[in-house]
């Protein structure tokens, strides 16, 4: 889940050979095809060539399997959490060019949820918001949680559960940065819980932001929307 960064570099030959991998099953399904940023971020997430190619043969099980073809804006599923204005992805992109995740939690509820439909329009979210990437230019993306008007009852660990599961396993270097806005008192009880399942590297690009001086660090204030 770490984010790219000039530090982390991957050896040019291993992601040839990573790609001389990739062919011979590209070749005889084309659905298995990943470009050159996609394996260097497996690379760089999974460290050797054989984790690398044993995570996206993994990967492109699970996509199949999951039916993420399947999960579009025509989807029942997908439009009823749209509607219920769950999480959005943004039409800006945060100062460094990433696309924007936009999840306001007073919208949840962990009684009255169903949790595979919701890991689903997560998984939606997830690909529009990297298909908006500009992969020369940076290939991670901003996640915004607005805890604004959050009580207990939103905070749903199996969800967060699920979403660091994605992330590691199947977004592998995708996440760039996560704002925490508007956190409350009460978060301070739940923060600990979540930080326990996230690896140091992950853990730094949680940001926790009170104020819109500090929000203009990381995206223009106005872009957070006011109907959700």
């Amino acid at each position: 889940m770490s984010e790219t960064n000039p530090g982390n570099t991957v050896a040019e030959e291993d992601v040839q050979e990573l790609r001389a991998r990739m062919k011979l099953i590209a070749d005889a399904d084309p659905s298995q095809y990943h470009n050159s940023f996609s394996l260097m971020r497996y690379l760089r997430a999974f460290k050797t060539v054989d984790a690398a190619f044993q995570a996206i043969l993994k990967t492109n099980k699970w996509r199949k399997e999951y039916g993420v073809e399947l999960l579009n804006e025509k989807n029942p599923i997908i439009q009823k959490h749209v509607e219920g204005k769950k999480a959005r992805v943004l039409r800006h992109r945060d100062v460094s060019g990433r696309p924007i995740i936009y999840i306001p939690a007073k919208n949840h509820n962990v009684n009255d949820r169903d949790i595979e439909e919701l890991t689903k329009f997560i998984v939606f979210c997830l690909e529009d918001a990297c298909k908006r990437c500009f992969e020369e230019v940076i290939d991670n993306l901003c996640i915004i949680f607005d805890l604004k008007d959050f009580g207990i009852t939103c905070m749903d660990y199996q969800l967060i559960k699920n979403l660091i599961w994605l992330l590691s396993k199947h977004y592998p270097e995708r996440l760039g940065i996560c704002l925490i806005l508007n956190a409350p008192a009460v978060f301070s009880t739940c923060w600990p819980v979540i930080r326990g399942w996230l690896d140091e590297n992950t853990s730094r690009k949680v940001k926790f932001v009170d104020d819109i001086n500090d929000l203009s660090t990381y995206l223009i204030p106005d872009v957070i929307p006011e109907n959700m």
